[in-house]
């Protein structure tokens, strides 16, 4: 009988496209079946913190808070290179005005949120926000609930179809103070009740899946377009070349070292309890 792990990824054309392979059984799983389990990356978050899922997508701001339970995956980084979560707003405004006005963000344990809490140099207790589905954000600012939004997923592809302005991209933002390094802003873990073989065994085959997808290009965009709100095939596709890539196959020493800072710098402004000792699996 083949063992079934539970697998939560987000229901986006990103996450689709990398787990196309597996959700298809176009590659060899060595006996192991995967339970796909679709959730938004907020509810993924909250649910690593209670080891709940064998393998998730999850924020690397939450892997702070889950260290303990799980081991990172090589592959499967979502990076922001030279791009990242956006602060969008209905006219252009400064740092000091966006501190001061309400803004809608997609969840507290995204990297969006931390990266957010560095460029503004706040802990969350002193910023005016409010927490909406990442997909009704733009909802958020055109009705007044929020003033300013912060945009992950692809809506930092199709933020001037709803007439706003971007303020800050914040992947720009840590390109340019951290010496080009890419903001890092998901991966992949495993959970550590997984012996070290199967960790092992288990991130060949992920990692197969990322593969496979590249190498098929044409037809896993198709397959993640199911997922896709209102983007066509070419938007769609802009979209996955972002964030499923070179970084995606394996962090690599400047993937890893962009994480450490990360999380380095969010431990030494208190954003963060504790700064986790980074456990991939190799």
């Amino acid at each position: 009988m083949p063992t079934t792990l539970t697998l939560g990824h987000s229901p986006d054309p990103d996450d689709a496209f990398m787990f196309y392979a597996l959700a298809k059984n176009l590659i060899p799983t060595k006996g192991w079946k995967f339970e796909h389990i679709l959730q938004d990356i907020q509810t993924l978050n909250e649910r690593a913190t209670r080891g709940e899922l064998d393998i998730s997508a999850v924020s690397i701001h939450a892997y702070a808070y889950i260290a303990d339970q799980y081991a990172l995956l090589p592959s499967g980084a979502s990076m922001g290179d030279g791009y990242g979560p956006m602060l969008v707003a209905k006219t252009k405004l400064s740092r000091a005005e966006v501190a001061r006005r309400r803004i809608a963000v997609p969840g507290t344990m995204t990297s969006a949120f931390l990266a957010l809490q560095l460029w503004l140099e706040k802990p969350a207790k002193q910023i005016n926000y409010v927490v909406v589905p990442f997909d009704r954000i733009f909802h958020a600012v055109t009705s007044g609930i929020a003033e300013v939004g912060l945009i992950i997923h692809e809506g930092q592809l199709t933020f001037e179809n709803e007439g706003l302005i971007c303020c800050e991209d914040l992947g720009a933002w840590w390109g340019r103070t951290e010496g080009g390094l890419p903001l890092p802003l998901g991966g992949n873990v495993i959970h550590k009740r997984h012996d070290a073989a199967t960790r092992r065994e288990i991130s060949d085959i992920l990692t197969a899946s990322i593969r496979y997808s590249l190498e098929h290009r044409a037809e896993a965009v198709q397959h993640a377009l199911q997922f896709a709100r209102d983007m066509g095939q070419d938007l769609a596709d802009k979209f996955v070349g972002m964030y499923v890539n070179h970084w995606t196959l394996d962090y690599g020493p400047y993937g890893r070292e962009s994480i450490k800072r990360f999380l380095k710098l969010a431990h030494k402004r208190g954003l963060i309890p504790r700064k986790p000792e980074l456990e991939f699996v190799e």
